[in-house]
């Protein structure tokens, strides 16, 4: 019974975390709390994950890159790609993944692709290489170099605790190299090698002042007095070139034919590209909704500044309407207009529309991650969005990190911190602590930034080893690693090791790395022992296997370049493919010949 009650709070898991308006930290609560309630786990094996010695060190550790970011450490490397342009896009694609992977080795990958996104989007447009040719492989080599060392992926450092609360031995800080070096370097070779062929061109001239070519959505009223009223709607969308495809007239969508008479009464929803809101913005007798503006146009400094910032993951804004976020009071910016990618814009314009879940207006709509926003405010607003925790700057403001003058310090204290750790000196949760507090102390970050890291990473990982724990106290993990172990009476250990690590790719989709790999690892230590063979090259192979989520955009990383590369779901699958298939096919020969079974 108590084996039927954990799957079920599995597949209850895998649902939540397929829902994307169930906030991902609210479904990892949501398990906990079910393990607790039905007896599986008691109190405090439910909750003893959040005080875990690695969840605690995982959190100083995203802390301390936003020490780096704060400091300019990777900006300074990724301004000077540009220079590798001369000898190709190719070559400039591979200098850029291979930059990255090396930063992503050792530093959170979510945080890495945040960082290097704005350079390399500011990069591609100085060597006039296609965005959509450069935005895919940074994100896949950011997930690459992942695999390589202990500290490159939050996966990695919740399988090595996993592993030790297990018993057995915790991942060395190298110990993935052997494999997860090739892995990389094959990786880099194949999106630099395909890349050209499989990826689209998307974007237009790509000079230095270029905007990334993307549809926005906004709402435009007519003002009192306004020299269309009593006009047909003609007058705007082909007199004036603008793209309305609706109208809004007392909470109902009122049809958008040329010759609908304007009364003063209606919401006009209007979407184009950019250079098409700001004629809206800038046009007598038509103005952006208020309300999507909440600020006065004639408060705004004469130095101002128009850039484009998605929102990126643990972002406070995800979740959070514009009016909700006190949007302009907070940043001091005017929300002009939103950009999402094709899929949620074909919903929010019927939303809009009132044609799905009742009338909504965009101000009042719930911002999600890869969102993107056209701003409008003083260049020095507009400079404090460069952090990167609310919003990422994709263009329009050049990127300059305030502090570099303590980059260097910044990179001693973060690697101390890292070898104290991990030669035992101190405790891993202690060590990642001292080295945010140095870096605080010596002001190579903000105290408040500290703590403004993607709390969603922290609450997942907690929950999903309160899951990985009900399996094992449970037998649901010896039930399932029965079933999986009967694939060795046909091919051996080395099919197991193959359905495992394809299970993993499979579930990392909709629950994440960090939990797909503690569902499986169960599973993965019971068929080892039902096979009688060393449970190592197993839990190795699902670790990795975490990391070669390719083929579809939900990986934190790929949905930070999905907006502005201007990409669809297709893009991931053509690519990443062939990608996973043959980092599948390295995994199966490697693991068994590094770890043998």
């Amino acid at each position: 019974m108590t084996i039927a009650i954990v799957l079920a709070v599995v597949l209850i898991a895998l649902v939540l975390f397929t829902i994307d308006s169930i906030p991902i930290e609210v479904s990892s609560l949501v398990v906990v709390c079910l393990l607790a309630l039905t007896g599986v786990l008691t109190p405090r094996q439910a909750f003893e994950g959040f005080s875990n010695d690695t969840v605690i060190f995982i959190f100083t550790l995203l802390a301390m890159t936003q020490g780096l970011a704060s400091t300019g450490v990777v900006q300074l490397v990724g301004q000077r790609l540009a220079f590798f342009a001369r000898f190709g896009h190719q070559t400039f694609v591979l200098a850029m993944m291979v930059v990255v992977a090396v930063f992503s080795s050792v530093i959170s990958n979510t945080v890495t692709t945040a960082a290097f996104l704005p350079v390399a989007i500011g990069a591609a447009n100085r060597a006039k290489v296609p965005k959509s040719k450069v935005l895919l492989p940074l994100a896949y080599a950011s997930m690459l170099g992942g695999m390589v060392f202990l500290y490159g992926t939050s996966t990695n450092l919740v399988m090595s605790a996993a592993l030790e609360r297990m018993g057995m031995k915790p991942i060395g800080v190298a110990e993935l190299a052997p494999v997860g070096l090739p892995v990389a370097v094959i990786g880099i070779l194949v999106v630099v090698l395909l890349g050209p062929l499989l990826l689209p061109s998307r974007v237009g001239k790509g000079s230095a002042d270029e905007w990334t070519l993307r549809d926005y959505l906004t709402e435009a009223v007519l003002p009192a007095g306004s020299r269309y009223l009593g006009k047909p709607l003609a007058e705007i969308t082909e007199g004036l070139g603008l793209r309305v495809i609706g109208l809004l007239r007392d909470g109902k969508a009122t049809s958008a034919t040329p010759t609908q008479v304007l009364s003063g009464d209606e919401r006009l929803l209007v979407e184009g590209s950019r250079e098409d809101i700001l004629r809206v913005k800038d046009l007598q007798g038509i103005e952006i909704r208020p309300d999507l503006r909440h600020a006065d146009e004639a408060q705004l400094d004469e130095d101002t500044a128009l850039v484009e910032a998605a929102v990126p993951p643990g972002s406070p804004l995800v979740g959070r309407s514009l009016k909700e976020a006190l949007f302009v009071e907070r940043y001091g910016l005017v929300a002009l207009a939103l950009h999402r990618h094709p899929s949620l814009q074909r919903v929010t314009k019927l939303q809009l529309l009132g044609r799905t879940f009742g009338e909504r207006r965009l101000s009042l709509l719930p911002l999600a991650v890869g969102d993107v926003l056209l701003l409008r405010g003083p260049r020095e607003k507009a400079a404090e969005l460069a952090d990167g925790l609310s919003l990422t700057v994709l263009s329009g403001h050049e990127y300059q990190p305030p502090r570099y003058g303590k980059a260097l310090l910044a990179v001693v204290l973060f690697l101390c911190a890292l070898a104290a750790g991990s030669l035992d000196i101190l405790p891993l949760s202690v060590a990642g602590l001292t080295g945010m507090l140095a870096m605080i102390a010596t002001g190579c970050m903000d105290a408040r930034k500290a703590f403004r890291v993607d709390w969603r990473v922290v609450l997942l990982i907690g929950s999903m080893m309160a899951l990985g724990l009900a399996m094992e106290v449970s037998g649901a993990g010896k039930f399932l690693g029965q079933r999986v172990a009967e694939l060795g009476d046909f091919g051996g250990p080395r099919t197991v090791l193959v359905a495992l690590m394809l299970l993993t790719i499979v579930l990392s989709a909709p629950m994440s790395n960090q939990a797909a790999a503690l569902v499986v690892l169960p599973v993965a230590v019971n068929a080892a022992a039902q096979l009688g063979v060393d449970v190592r090259p197993f839990a190795i192979g699902v670790t990795l296997a975490a990391s070669c989520s390719f083929i579809t955009p939900l990986e934190p990383s790929c949905v930070l370049v999905y907006g502005p590369g201007h990409y669809r779901f297709t893009d991931f699958f053509r690519l990443g493919t062939p990608l996973t298939l043959l980092l599948v096919v390295v995994l199966t020969v490697a693991v068994p010949w590094v770890w043998p079974f």
